[in-house]
Formats: structure tokens, sequence, C-alpha cells
């Protein structure tokens, strides 16, 4: 004890000392700073963002707050929105004579005024989706049989409702079918169990939501994190905002762009609710080393989510197919909760998805319910409180139609169509794959040229390809209207010639690898963001104001110019 008031007085002193020469008011202020400053960093740590990247943002915020720049700034946004209204709006054939549509028409449309315009505005677009040229746009097509299958099914159960299974039990019947067929394709039992949403989007979000209010109800966590790969889908970024949660991001390993373990377990810690491996990730088809995360959780008490949205009806056909895989599902110990679209791979119309569980405790928390709602006793199992039942019934008609012999087939097609893309895309000078892709998605950039530039080129030849960003790149998603034994060679050909193009005239640039480009260069990426909302925002646009009144659209008189 005497130790310790030794060195309390010790310690008296020195502080004494240090402060010797300052006036009182000078410490006051001193101390008050320190103590904002330190309030500050907590709350910056605190924030669903790091740190740095907080006080960067706040910095850039100050910045736009001078007059002189926000006027710079809107002249560019207002630049670029007309622009962009330019391209969204010049339609073509019988819809550039159809006065966009603002009112109700003041008397109904006949039904083959309706079917017209309908057609009409299908037919609109500079890109025939069935000429395979589409990177991951449509996944199913060309077969008569199968659409005028789906056709069917839904206009049986166009007007049926999930929600109200009392009423509609066959669609309650098809739900559960989805999901028990879904679990067992990712080695599920009895235990496992799921739900069907309306998207990869929706079961992220429903998984991290769930594992938020487990940590919650469970651990006590009331600032629950994620911790992901940069490669993660962007729905977790999502999840997270929606969700007020926090998102700690690491980075790839840069040889095989799959997570790196090593900043995965350096980022976890006692608000950690939930761990990430893609399976594959989107920007470069890579599969996450979902044991390794596997084993991470395991030892951390953390949940394990794997993101296989995008493989989720290629990655359970692909041992069968004769493409063996290291275990990515049920399989793992670790492995929590798991996505996978129908609406992709399984070939069934957008938007279903299924999000999955291992053990129904992890889904209780998932549910949302009110129980003193005025309206009575409330509750959902995912977002929405109606639902499409043509939706469900068409996912349902999927999986039966094409089966395990189905699925088994278009994988093996579209894999071998894959792993030639990338074979042959390594051949080509100046050109480097990304990592070592295994499924259906191959990315690649350029160790020498401008990579954007050649992926416009590419468009400016149909090809209608993803541009990836950090670092620069371009993917091709292979579905079945690419799955040829001639397609790789057709397409690494062009993708040859454009990175010839481009060496013979290097300063042409123009298109998506523009925006590409110029957004690389911005370091205030909330800029970008205002100009992709500012896209998101022409997209439900009719278009430029103006045009025939609702009386004059309702006296024409033959139904041709609607």
């Amino acid at each position: 004890m005497e130790n310790v008031h030794l060195m309390l007085k010790w310690l008296e002193e020195e502080v004494e000392s240090s402060v010797d020469g300052f006036q009182r008011w000078q410490l006051v202020v001193a101390t008050a700073a320190f103590t904002l400053t330190v309030m500050a960093l907590r709350d910056l740590f605190n924030h669903r963002e790091d740190v740095w990247e907080g006080m960067r943002k706040r910095a850039f915020r100050m910045l736009r707050s001078i007059p002189a720049v926000q006027r710079r700034i809107s002249e560019v946004l207002d630049a670029s929105r007309r622009e962009l209204e330019k391209g969204m709006f010049a339609y073509s054939g019988r819809t550039k004579n159809r006065v966009p549509l603002r009112v109700l028409p003041p008397t109904g449309w006949s039904k083959e005024q309706v079917l017209q315009a309908a057609s009409d505005d299908l037919a609109q677009g500079k890109y025939d989706w069935r000429d395979g040229k589409i990177s991951g746009g449509t996944f199913s097509g060309g077969n008569d049989v199968y659409t005028n299958l789906l056709e069917h099914l839904y206009g049986k159960f166009a007007l049926s409702n999930p929600l109200h299974a009392d009423v509609f039990p066959g669609v309650r019947k098809m739900e559960a079918e989805i999901v028990r067929m879904t679990v067992s394709l990712f080695h599920g039992n009895e235990e496992q169990c799921g739900c069907i949403t309306s998207g990869g989007s929706e079961s992220i979000l429903m998984a991290v939501k769930a594992m938020r209010d487990w940590g919650r109800d469970v651990k006590g966590i009331n600032k629950a994190e994620i911790v992901a790969c940069v490669t993660a889908h962007a729905a977790f970024s999502k999840a997270a905002d929606i969700l007020g949660m926090k998102l700690r991001q690491v980075k790839m390993d840069p040889e095989t762009c799959k997570v790196n373990l090593s900043a995965m377990r350096r980022a976890i810690n006692g608000n950690t609710v939930m761990l990430v491996a893609s399976a594959p990730g989107f920007p470069h088809g890579i599969i996450d080393d979902v044991e390794g995360v596997g084993a991470l959780g395991r030892r951390h008490g953390v949940p394990v989510h794997v993101d296989c949205c995008m493989g989720g009806f290629l990655l359970p056909f692909m041992e069968r197919a004769g493409y063996p895989l290291a275990p990515f599902d049920f399989r793992v110990p670790g492995v929590t909760s798991i996505s996978a679209d129908t609406h992709k791979y399984g070939n069934a119309p957008k938007g279903s998805s299924v999000v999955m569980y291992r053990s129904g405790a992890f889904r209780h928390h998932q549910y949302f319910t009110k129980m003193d709602w005025p309206g009575g006793i409330y509750g959902t199992p995912t977002v929405p409180g109606s639902r499409p039942g043509g939706s469900v019934a068409v996912c349902w008609g999927a999986l039966l139609y094409h089966g395990v012999a189905g699925y088994t087939e278009t994988t093996r097609t579209i894999i071998n169509t894959a792993r030639g893309i990338k074979n042959l895309l390594k051949a080509v000078p100046g050109l480097e794959v990304f990592g070592d892709p295994l499924t259906s998605i191959v990315a690649f950039r350029s160790k020498e040229d401008d990579i954007y530039k050649i992926g416009d080129i590419l468009g400016q030849h149909g090809w209608h390809l993803n541009f990836i960003q950090y670092p620069p790149g371009i993917h091709i998603c292979v579905t079945s209207l690419q799955a040829a034994s001639d397609f790789p060679r057709r397409f690494v050909s062009d993708v040859n010639d454009a990175v010839q193009e481009v060496r013979k005239r290097p300063d042409g640039l123009a298109g998506v690898g523009k925006v590409y480009g110029t957004a690389a260069g911005i370091p205030d990426k909330s800029l970008v963001g205002e100009a992709a909302k500012m896209l998101l925002t022409c997209y439900y646009e009719t278009g430029p104001a103006g045009g025939r009144g609702i009386e004059e659209i309702g006296n024409e008189e033959d139904g041709q110019e609607i």
C-alpha cells in the first residue's frame, strides 16, 4: 500500500512539473481539447466505417461546403445527367412514336393495345440477349417448351399470395418444397432449414439480420459487426447500412484473389457476429477458402455465411459433372448460413433465392413479429408481407423441370466453356487472368494496355461485359446461352482483336470505360456515388416533359399510336 502511495506521489510531482509555466486557462482548454478528440475518435471507431475512412469523408464534406466547389460539382453533375438522359430516352421503332405515359388513360386500353405496346417496349435496346454476347444478363433461353411451361405456371398462380397460407395452401407447400430441395443440395439434413426470398440481396439481408439479432439476444452484442473480404458482394454493405451495423472489409490475397485469412483473423473482435466467404465472388469468380473461414468462425465462436448466390446451382453439381471442388457448404464445420439464387443458374425467372441455416434457432432470429399492432398479430419470415405466388410457382417448376440430371448437364457445358475461355485468355500476350477461377466467371486484366479501352472496343462490337475495379479489369459470366464448343474461341478472338486495336489507337476512350477510368481518378468517392444515384433517378423518368395531354391520348381513333 505504501508503494502505491509513493507511486501516486511521484506521478503527482511529475504532472505538476510538466505543466509548470502554463496558465490555468491553457490547461483547461488543452484538457477539453484532448477529451473532445478522444470522444470524436471513439465515435468514429464505433461508426459503421473505419476511422480513417470516416475522417477522410469529413474532410471532403468540408471541402464541398465551399460555394465555388459546390457550383462546379453541380455543373458537372448536370452535364452528366443530360448525357445519361440522351442515351436512356433514345427510343426506336414503334415505341419512338408512343408518347411516354404520365397519367392514366381516360378509358382502359383494349387487350390488343396493351399487348402491342408491351411488345414494342420489349423490342427496344441495342443488345440482343439471345446472341450470347451479354455477360450474365440472362441465365436461360432458347427452350420454347420450358418458356411455355413457365408462362403457364405463372398464369395459374398470378393472383395467389403466400402471405395467406390458409387461402393458398398449395403455394405454401411449393415454398417449403423449394427450400427443402435446395437445402439437400448443400448437404443439409432435416435440421437445416431456410426461407425463399426475392433475390440474392434479400437473402443476404435476411442472413445478416438473423446474425445481428442472434448476437444481440444470445451474446449481448449491441454493436454488431461483419467481417468480409473487399470482394464480397455489395449486398453486405447494403445490409450493414440498412441494419445499422459495421462492415469491416479486409484485403484479398493479390495472387489468388481469395480472402486473406490472416487479415480476417485480425479483424475479428468481441462485436463480430458474421464472417463471410464467397463461393464464388462476383468480381473475379474466385471461391474463397470456405474451410479456412469456417475454422476461424469455430475458433472465435462467430457464425460463417457462405454467399453462394452466384454459384448456388452450379457448385452442388460440379462433382457430378466431372469438376470436383473442396467442400463449401454444410459439410464445413462453422458454416451457419448459405444464400443461393434459384433465379440465376437455377434457371427460374427473376426474382427468387433461398437463404439457409444450419438450425432453426438461427432462422428464428430472421423473423419479424409485431404482437401489439391494432391490426392484429403480424409476422413475416422475410421483408415483404404479400408476395407474388406466381414467382414461387415458376421457381418450383424450374427445379422440377431440370432435376439433378438437367442441372448436371448445364453445369458441365457451362464450366467447360468457362475453362476454355480461361485457358485461351492466358495465351493472349499482355493479358492476365485473375487468380484461378473454377466456376462460370472469368476475370482478366491487361499488364500493358488500358483494360477499360479494350472493354469499350468490345462493347462497340456488340459485347456487353462487366467492368470491375480495384484493380481494373473485365469479367465475363458464362451462362447457358454461351455454352457452346466454339464460344471460347470466338470470344477470345474478339478480345485479341480489341487489344490490337487499342495498341493502334491508344487515345480512344468512350462509353463505360470512360466512366470507370474517370471514377478511378476521383479521390472523393461520394461524388461517384452521387453520379450513380443520378443514374438511378434517370431510371424512373419517362422522358422529357411535353407531348399531348390526357384528353388527346384518350382520343386516339385507330389505336396504332397509343
